[in-house]
């Protein structure tokens, strides 16, 4: 399902363009993982498994990447459009998910329908893991992605990324097919939803007025990409840990839960 790799930089280079953000901000929806509490919004339960980088709370390699990221989030949180538009995520949090795995109605079910479901993720992840490093030729360089501009989502906003060379790309392709084509994991109800687009969440949005001028937040987006562009972070993927969560704003793991070095 995923892309080739000059698909994948023609689809999220069309996706910062000015032009795709004055047709995305006509889309954007309420996150239903956000919900209206005593005057501010907060996390609802949504729980599942992922595939994710360190979040930037136990990622000190990545550190300067956060901190720069941390600030993109703070200029979009003080645009003039931003009138309780946008729910921010603790810059802790912050992560890239190389794969989905399952979450909310689907992982209640799993769970009810199978007592062993969670144990049985776990071992199926360790053995993929196992399985994919075996299919690993010696690597000489980390696989880096490069912030790449603004992505609106229906429901969030985030940056998206692009990989540094042909060969990051095809390295996370891989680990995903390897992933999304296991036979046990499949069983455990696993599948592929979305083609692969690399990026960091910053936020949810919240309260969308009827009053908002979507032109003139698209027209802020532009300009913000603009500013950015001389400046902008990569990240170096060298860890993949198996992450648990409850809602949108923490990720955790037990310590002896399957964890892949790049």
């Amino acid at each position: 399902m995923d892309d080739n790799y000059q698909t994948y930089l023609n689809r999220v280079a069309r996706l910062t363009l000015p032009e795709a953000y004055k047709s995305q901000v006509q889309n954007i929806q309420e996150s239903y993982k956000f919900q209206p509490s005593e005057g501010t919004r907060v996390a609802v339960p949504f729980p599942g498994y992922t595939l994710i980088t360190p979040p930037a709370a136990e990622d000190a390699e990545n550190s300067d990447f956060y901190a720069t990221l941390q600030g993109y989030q703070q200029e979009i949180l003080q645009l003039p459009s931003n009138q309780n538009l946008i729910v921010p995520l603790p810059a802790e949090s912050f992560h890239l998910t190389l794969a989905d795995l399952i979450w909310d109605s689907a992982y209640r079910h799993a769970c009810e329908k199978n007592p062993e479901f969670e144990s049985q993720l776990q071992a199926c992840i360790a053995e993929t893991f196992q399985q994919y490093q075996e299919l690993l030729t010696q690597v000489s360089q980390a696989i880096a992605w490069q912030v790449l501009g603004i992505v609106l989502m229906p429901r969030a906003i985030g940056v998206c990324l692009v990989p540094k060379d042909e060969s990051c790309y095809e390295q996370i392709v891989m680990f995903r097919r390897t992933i999304y084509q296991n036979p046990k994991l499949i069983a455990l109800g696993i599948e592929q939803h979305y083609h692969f687009t690399a990026h960091v969440t910053l936020g949810y949005f919240g309260d969308i007025s009827p009053d908002l001028d979507r032109i003139k937040l698209a027209d802020e987006l532009t300009e913000l990409n603009k500013k950015w562009m001389f400046n902008l972070p990569q990240i170096s993927v060298r860890r993949l840990e198996l992450r648990k969560f409850d809602d949108m704003t923490r990720y955790y793991r037990e310590s002896h839960w399957p964890s892949l070095e790049f």
